[in-house]
């Protein structure tokens, strides 16, 4: 009887099959909903209005998506060395923070150059699907090391996956959750009995982030001090020691990021006292309450590893080295929403969830420690969006995005529909930005509309490009026009006077709608 309850049912390991596959069209629905026509995922890299006029000269000459009000991050860096991976070329200096500090975590820049060929158009592309990938391979590996065939099974699994760690990390293009990927495969290979495969992921982990070659210790075996395991911890390590030595040659001494530590568990508690003094005056309620449960879960992870040790479980000795690496990170690494510190120790909640599923914990254990997924999901809800943006495409090289400009009240949709009124005021102005800089020629396709009888001229550069009558039916329109030197700009006008959009007090003057536009490129060298 006992045995037999500890057998899933045939409905249990088919509910986990469903569940799986559900988790996994979720978390590919978030990424789909951050594709654009133009930028494609360049979002996630984080580029920002304060870092646009540093950024190399490959970001200029095709489209990166540029942030008006948020902060640059980290996948900037990252994603900019993916285009000078041996870091000699000069602007990368000037274009990245501590260069010789970032330069260290190699393998996904070098691995995104390699996989895109070089070509400068795809290696953005291809840097910022790598977290993609990685999250993709790392939901494989795990349905095997977890076993999953239950919903306990299946939390642990996609505890990981949605931790705040791991998605922050396909968010913000980073290099953790590639890192710990590779310490996924290094542990899978050493649980199939292939020592020399597990050194070899493991030392690409450290070339993906160094601090992860702190998980050697998970890859010991008894006797401890033993010469193989010296060996194996020199060799392993010798990649990203050899990579160090180049990078301080080329651009001298790095922060060695000490001040990234602090007295032990001093971060901790400064972070537990900032989390439940933020939910009182909360800047932004949502972010002060997932951090505070973030922040449970993986202290939760910690005790767990803490209060259940057993020195002999290699799971449990990588677990324990990064206990003792959360407990000294300090301030830079704890603050924040929810903070880096989610992602710095994902290992830690690999090694949690890897052991509460084999010592079968109770339920609790894996509902807690999942707490940082609370984190984690709303940077990937919140996609950026351009009011102003009204049509954009994308054909090879070349690119195009049109949005409305001065006399116009802003961009207005539905499902089926998207539309623009112009305010009444004068001309009304379309403003295009187009990639390459050489002249192209691209067709706009759009509806005009007017609630009283109009005539609308349509010119670019003075030069008179449409004109006709438009009424309350929605008229269709098509016009050529050129784009050079980074872009061009239509003007809309119309000789009568605008109108009030209803009776309401605060009813807006309008003219004439632009609705459903569509570009097209015509020609191309």
């Amino acid at each position: 009887m006992h045995n037999d309850r500890l057998i899933p049912s045939p409905a249990a390991r088919w509910t986990a099959r469903c569940l799986g596959v559900a988790a996994v069209l979720f978390f590919a629905g978030l990424v789909a909903r951050f594709w654009h026509p133009v930028w494609g995922l360049t979002a996630f890299v984080q580029l920002d209005r304060s870092y646009d006029a540093k950024k190399i000269e490959e970001f200029r000459t095709q489209p990166v998506y540029v942030f008006q009000d948020s902060g640059p991050y980290d996948g900037i860096a990252y994603s900019q060395i993916a285009y000078h991976p041996l870091l000699r070329a000069p602007e990368l200096r000037g274009a990245v923070d501590n260069l010789a500090y970032r330069g260290r975590r190699i393998l996904p820049p070098a691995l995104a150059w390699v996989l895109a060929g070089g070509n400068p158009r795809r290696i953005i592309q291809v840097y910022v699907l790598l977290n993609v990938l990685a999250w993709l391979v790392l939901a494989a590996l795990l349905w095997r090391l977890l076993a999953v065939e239950d919903f306990r099974s299946w939390l642990a699994w996609a505890g990981v996956l949605f931790s705040a760690g791991a998605l922050a990390s396909v968010r913000e293009s980073l290099t953790d959750l590639i890192a710990l990927t590779f310490l996924a495969g290094a542990m899978a290979a050493l649980e199939a009995r292939r020592p020399r495969q597990a050194f070899g992921w493991l030392a690409a982990a450290g070339l993906s982030r160094e601090t992860l070659l702190a998980a050697l210790a998970g890859l010991w075996t008894a006797p401890w001090l033993s010469w193989a395991n010296v060996r194996r911890s020199l060799t392993t390590a010798a990649p990203l020691a050899l990579w160090m030595l180049y990078v301080r040659r080329l651009l001298g001494p790095a922060d060695p990021g000490w001040g990234n530590f602090t007295w032990p568990v001093a971060g901790l508690v400064e972070k537990w006292r900032a989390s439940v003094a933020d939910l009182a005056h909360p800047r932004i309620p949502l972010l002060a309450w997932t951090t505070l449960l973030a922040t449970a879960g993986l202290t939760a992870q910690a005790v767990y590893l803490v209060i259940r040790p057993k020195f002999s479980d290699p799971w449990w000795r990588i677990g324990a080295v990064y206990v003792l690496i959360l407990l000294g990170l300090g301030t830079a690494v704890w603050e924040g929403y929810p903070g880096a510190v989610q992602r710095v120790v994902l290992p830690l909640t690999l090694a949690f969830f890897i052991l509460a599923r084999r010592r079968k914990a109770a339920l609790a254990w894996l509902l807690v420690g999942s707490l940082t997924a609370c984190a984690g999901l709303p940077p990937l809800i919140d996609v950026p969006t351009d009011g102003r943006e009204v049509t954009a495409a994308r054909r090879g090289d070349d690119a195009c995005i049109v949005r409305v400009g001065a006399g116009w009240h802003g961009r207005e949709e539905t499902r089926r529909h998207d539309w623009a009124w112009s305010d009444g005021s004068g001309p009304a102005f379309l403003d295009i930005t187009a990639w390459p800089q050489a002249a192209r020629t691209w067709r706009l396709e759009c509806f005009l509309r007017s609630p009283v009888p109009r005539t609308v001229v349509i010119r670019q550069d003075g030069a008179e490009l449409w004109r006709g009558a438009v009424n309350n039916d929605r008229r269709p329109v098509t016009i050529s026009f050129r784009a050079a030197d980074g872009g061009a700009r239509l003007e809309f006008s119309s000789d009568t006077p605008g109108r009030l959009e209803n009776a309401n007090p605060d009813a807006r003057l309008i003219a004439f709608g632009l609705y459903d536009p569509k570009v097209k490129l015509t020609n191309s060298p």
